[in-house]
């Protein structure tokens, strides 16, 4: 996705924001465009601004005249238009599909450290306080989770960007020993270049972040999704309505949060804190 698309722009936006971009690039105007694609320059200004729909043979003869490095950029864009973001489509699985694949992943954590930053003792620890989880299967969560982390380690990994409410540095899970790896842990990823952790603090008048967790996620060549928690399943979509207010709240909640230099002093004096006495 170029640098300049804002992420929050639903696929008949984002077409033809890509439509103009790549119009502009060729230093073409709307009518020369038009005389090459075969349609009025009004089709192209209606699909430019996203009230119009663009059809299949329109995004192929993009493909044709625009001679991207993905050859068929403009047909994947247009399959997002006839996508409903709340079908079956979009309930996809957000390990497999989302996450893996997210060029940059913004979350809250208003409870507990997110998994992707937690360390083995520390997912472990959460996963044996879940009561309806049988022993027998937390090992098997655990070695999952620490699995999804490997996207960390790529030679591109995705930008991170982690709010973490102040009360996750004093709640206890598992030991004190394991709290203690576990901060020391998150203050050595806020240390890496691809990620910014920002501590929000406990007494914010802010109360968007009571409501739940979230993580946004975005993608190369798809809509904004975001994963939601909740006390039963949680949700996955890319719904436009539901990403721009997750985004809202994320914005609220940054807005009230300590600047990263001030987070990661706050989250190392709170490992200082945790550090077993023998």
């Amino acid at each position: 996705m170029p640098p300049d698309s804002d992420p929050r722009l639903t696929p008949l936006q984002r077409f033809g924001h890509e439509l103009a971009r790549c119009r502009k690039e060729l230093g073409l105007s709307q009518a020369r465009l038009s005389e090459r694609l075969g349609c009025s320059p009004s089709l192209i200004g209606h699909i430019e601004t996203a009230s119009r729909n663009p059809q299949l043979d329109f995004a192929e003869a993009c493909d044709r005249i625009f001679n991207l490095p993905t050859s068929d950029y403009f047909v994947r864009l247009w399959r997002r238009t006839r996508q409903s973001p709340t079908g079956p489509g979009w309930f996809i699985r957000w390990l497999d599909e989302i996450e893996p694949h997210a060029t940059v992943l913004r979350a809250w954590a208003p409870s507990v450290i997110p998994g992707l930053l937690q360390t083995e003792a520390y997912a472990r620890a959460i996963f044996l306080g879940h009561f309806s989880t049988p022993e027998a299967e937390v090992e098997d969560q655990v070695n999952s989770r620490m699995e999804r982390q490997q996207i960390l380690h790529r030679e591109k990994p995705p930008e991170l960007w982690v709010l973490i409410d102040e009360w996750v540095l004093k709640r206890p899970i598992g030991n004190a020993r394991i709290m203690h790896e576990q901060l020391r842990h998150l203050a050595t990823v806020a240390r890496c270049r691809y990620a910014t952790v920002q501590v929000v603090p406990y007494d914010t008048p802010c109360t968007d972040g009571l409501l739940s967790a979230f993580v946004i996620a975005e993608l190369p060549d798809a809509p904004t999704t975001v994963s939601v928690d909740s006390a039963g399943r949680g949700e996955v979509s890319a719904d436009h309505e539901l990403v721009s207010l997750i985004w809202d709240r994320y914005d609220r909640l940054r807005a009230e949060a300590f600047r990263p230099g001030e987070s990661l002093r706050r989250i190392e004096e709170a490992a200082e804190q945790w550090k077993p006495k023998s």
